[in-house]
């Protein structure tokens, strides 16, 4: 039995938790996207947002993080995850601010064997993060291959 085979639809995990201090937040915003109110606290209290904000690549970048990191501790037993054939329906959905935490889960809502790929398997996983208010602010469905071997 693969680790393929232990994934079923509905399966639901918490990855993790993520903290956007201002510190990471300006660093990733220096890094990949350099609007004012990623950067600079003064010109973000001027803006639409009101304070910092995180980049949404910065809440994307921190799920796969905590992904990749959640499947390392798992070791063998990890599935053998390859390559993505992509995502949909990235949302932001609020702002995650200054001082937010984060705390992403995932729920498998689809499983299959690949048609076009010989002993892989294609799982589909709905991404959600929830701001320590239980407050969700961000949302993904994602698709890996997965080796059924």
């Amino acid at each position: 039995m693969s680790a393929f085979d232990d994934i079923a639809v509905g399966d639901t995990v918490t990855i993790g938790t993520y903290e956007f201090t201002a510190e990471r937040i300006k660093a990733f915003a220096r890094a990949w996207d350099p609007q004012p109110f990623h950067l600079d606290e003064q010109a973000a209290a001027g803006s639409a947002f009101g304070g910092l904000v995180a980049s949404g690549w910065h809440t994307a970048a921190a799920m796969m993080r905590l992904q990749v990191d959640h499947f390392a501790r798992r070791g063998p037993a990890a599935p053998r995850f390859a390559v993505s054939p992509g995502f949909d329906d990235l949302r932001w959905l609020k702002p995650v601010y200054a001082g937010d935490r984060v705390t992403y889960s995932g729920r498998v809502v689809g499983r299959r064997l690949s048609r076009s790929r010989p002993g892989m398997g294609l799982i589909t996983t709905e991404f959600s993060g929830v701001n320590q208010d239980g407050v969700q602010v961000f949302a993904m469905t994602a698709h890996v291959l997965v080796a059924v071997d």
